[in-house]
């Protein structure tokens, strides 16, 4: 069995961008998780802000057997800069796994990994973000046409992956239906995964679905399901 708590591996940097956009300040979104359909788990994202820092914690909890693997719970603290997110710490905590660790070292340009082991520092890549807070920092810089390159930081390891807008469209889920702007992941090779996000464009650009397209054709939809925001 796969471990749904490995999260869709996405992280998005906050390059090629087209304009400053306007949060909401307090966001609680709902997500459930399904894999070819069938429900897997419940997500719950909380994100706060004060245009200075923001914090942002996400909890997973399984559904029927994927209840057995325990809870999951990510969070991401930094500082909002002109130029989007900048985080400071990330922790990924799972049941009956070692915690993973990423800090950014703005100043020193250094990140430093941590997960079954002692801590990893290495340059920190340009436009860094963690795997949790790559979704918020479109709300704000809203990418444009251009192609939006991606570090995925966490305490394991940087993946960097290239995302593409794909236009605007209607997008409906249980949360309502939204004009939302779409992006796309570039593929690498015929073994890549297949990744699709849309963002709320009528409520500040918060990620309201990702689809991931895994090589042997199974489908994982992380759909909004309810939407608060202050």
């Amino acid at each position: 069995m796969r471990n749904w708590f490995t999260p869709i591996a996405i992280s998005v940097a906050a390059c090629a961008v087209s304009a400053h956009a306007a949060p909401p300040r307090h966001a609680e979104i709902t997500y459930e998780l399904l894999r070819d359909g069938n429900s897997v788990a419940q997500i719950v994202d909380r994100f706060e802000h004060d245009a200075k820092t923001y914090s942002l914690t996400e909890t997973w909890k399984g559904d029927g057997l994927y209840a057995l693997l325990g809870k999951a719970v990510r969070t991401s603290r930094g500082i909002v800069g002109r130029d989007g997110l900048r985080p400071l710490e990330f922790e990924d905590q799972r049941t009956g796994r070692a915690t993973a660790r990423a800090t950014f070292d703005w100043n020193a340009k250094t990140l430093t990994l941590q997960y079954q082991g002692a801590p990893e520092t290495r340059p920190l890549p340009p436009h860094a973000q963690d795997k949790l807070s790559f979704a918020f920092d479109f709300a704000f810089e809203v990418p444009d046409g251009k192609p939006v390159t991606v570090n995925a930081a966490d305490g394991k390891g940087v993946a960097t992956y290239v995302y593409q807008a794909a236009g605007r469209e209607r997008v409906k889920t249980p949360a309502g239906e939204f004009e939302a702007l779409k992006l796309v992941k570039r593929k690498d090779g015929p073994g890549d995964d297949g990744t699709e996000i849309w963002l709320a464009a009528d409520r500040g650009y918060l990620p309201v679905r990702i689809l991931v397209t895994e090589k042997d054709g199974s489908r994982i939809d992380q759909v909004a399901t309810r939407l608060a925001t202050q």
